[in-house]
C-alpha cells in the first residue's frame, strides 16, 4: 500500500497557478472578478481593481509556496 505522505498533493500547485494566471489575465484585460460585487474595471474603480488583482497574485504565490515547502 503506497504511503500518502510520499506523494505530493498537486491541488495546491494547481490552485496557485490558476490564481496567479487569473491575476495576470485580469491585469492585462483591465477587469477583475470581485466575488461579491461582480466585475470591477480598472478605469472605473482603480483602488478596488488593484486590491482584487493583488489578492489573486498573493493567494497564488502562497499556494505555490506552501506546495514547494511540503
Amino acid at each position: 500500500m503506497p504511503d500518502s505522505e510520499s506523494t505530493p498533493s498537486y491541488i495546491l500547485l494547481t490552485l496557485g497557478v490558476i490564481s496567479f494566471f487569473a491575476g495576470a489575465v485580469w491585469t492585462y484585460t483591465g477587469k477583475a472578478w470581485d466575488r461579491f460585487h461582480g466585475w470591477v474595471y480598472r478605469a472605473e474603480e482603480p483602488t478596488r481593481f488593484w486590491w482584487e488583482v493583488s489578492m489573486y497574485f498573493l493567494v497564488g504565490v502562497l499556494f505555490i509556496g506552501i506546495f514547494l515547502l511540503n
